[in-house]
C-alpha cells in the first residue's frame, strides 16, 4: 500500500471581504504547497466566512509551528480566527459509556478497521461492564464510579485519566450522567454527544416505549457538541428511520441504536478530519 502525504488541514473564519481565498491559496502556493481540497461557505446574512483548506506543504515547511507563525500575518489580515491541523499527528479519542455498549463497540470495530482516523487513547465509564471487551482490545480502561453521589470527585478523577492519555477529544457513547459545566467547559467543542430524537417531548427512562404508545411515524438520533446546556450543544450530524404500527417497542429500541450508532460515527469522523467549525450555536461541517 503507498504511503499518503502529509497533509495540512487549515480551518478559518472570519468577516466576509473579498480576497479571502485568494490569500488562502496564495499563501499555499507561494510556499510550495500542493492545495488537495477547498471548501468554503458564505453567510450573507451575518457577514460570516468559512473556508478548510487541505494540502501538501511544501518540502521546507513541514514544521507545524514554523507554518502557523507564517500564516499569522494572513491571518491578521482578514481578522481570522484559525487552526491548523496535521494528518501525521492524529488525535486521541477518550470515549465514556456506562451500561449500553452499542455505540462502544461500534466505534472499537471502526478504529480497528482503521474507518475512522485517529487512536482510541482510553475508556472511561461508571459501570465495570465494558472492561472485559475493551482490555481485551488492548486498549486501557478505566471503572471510576460515583461515590456517595460525589459527581465532583469523580470528574476530577477523570480528568486526571484524559491528561494522563493524552486525549483531545471525548466521545460519550451513550454515557448516561449528566457532566457538569466545569467538565463541558473544559471540553468545549472537543466533547461528543449523541441522543435520540425523543427529547423533549418523552423524557425519562423508556421513550421508546412512550413513543409507540403514540404512534410515532419517525425516529431519529443526533450527535453535537456537548455543553453546560445538556442536550442543547452545536449540532454536527443527525439522522432518521421511518417506523409504522408494525413495529415494537424493541423494533424501535433496534431501530434508534442503528441510528445512534452510525449518527456518532460520522461525527466523530468530521471532527477527527478537521470538517467542524463551531459559530455560536451551529455548526459549519464541510463536505
Amino acid at each position: 500500500m503507498p504511503t499518503l502525504p502529509v497533509t495540512t488541514r487549515l480551518l478559518i473564519a472570519c468577516p466576509d471581504t473579498r480576497g479571502i481565498t485568494a490569500a488562502v491559496t496564495g499563501f499555499i502556493a507561494n510556499r510550495g504547497g500542493n492545495l488537495l481540497d477547498l471548501d468554503q461557505h458564505t453567510v450573507a446574512e451575518h457577514g460570516e466566512f468559512f473556508l478548510r483548506a487541505e494540502f501538501e506543504p511544501g518540502p521546507d515547511e513541514r514544521d507545524p509551528q514554523a507554518l502557523d507563525i507564517a500564516f499569522r500575518e494572513v491571518a491578521e489580515q482578514y481578522r481570522m480566527s484559525w487552526r491548523t491541523g496535521w494528518s501525521n499527528t492524529p488525535h486521541r479519542v477518550a470515549i465514556m459509556v456506562s451500561r449500553e455498549l452499542h455505540c462502544l463497540v461500534d466505534l472499537l470495530w471502526r478504529f480497528g478497521a482503521e474507518e475512522l482516523p485517529g487512536e482510541i487513547a482510553c475508556v472511561i465509564s461508571n459501570h465495570p461492564d465494558a472492561e472485559d471487551l475493551v482490555v481485551d482490545a488492548g486498549i486501557p480502561f478505566a471503572h471510576l464510579p460515583i461515590e456517595d453521589g460525589d459527581k465532583a470527585a469523580q470528574e476530577s478523577k477523570v480528568q486526571q485519566m484524559l491528561q494522563d492519555h493524552g486525549a483531545d477529544l471525548v466521545v460519550l457513547a451513550r454515557y448516561m450522567q449528566i457532566l457538569g459545566p466545569e467538565f463541558t467547559e473544559r471540553w468545549r467543542d472537543n466533547l461528543i454527544n449523541v441522543h435520540h430524537s425523543f427529547l423533549p417531548a418523552f423524557p425519562g427512562a423508556d421513550p421508546y416505549r412512550q413513543a409507540h404508545d403514540r404512534g410515532v411515524k419517525m425516529i431519529g438520533a443526533t450527535a453535537h457538541y456537548a455543553t453546560p446546556d445538556l442536550d442543547e450543544g452545536p449540532i454536527i450530524t443527525q439522522t432518521v428511520a421511518e417506523v409504522d404500527h408494525c413495529d415494537s417497542v424493541v423494533d424501535l429500541r433496534r431501530t434508534g441504536r442503528e441510528l445512534e450508532r452510525s449518527v456518532l460515527a460520522r461525527a466523530v469522523h468530521a471532527h477527527l478530519e478537521d470538517r467542524v467549525l463551531v459559530t455560536g450555536n451551529r455548526t459549519i461541517v464541510f463536505r
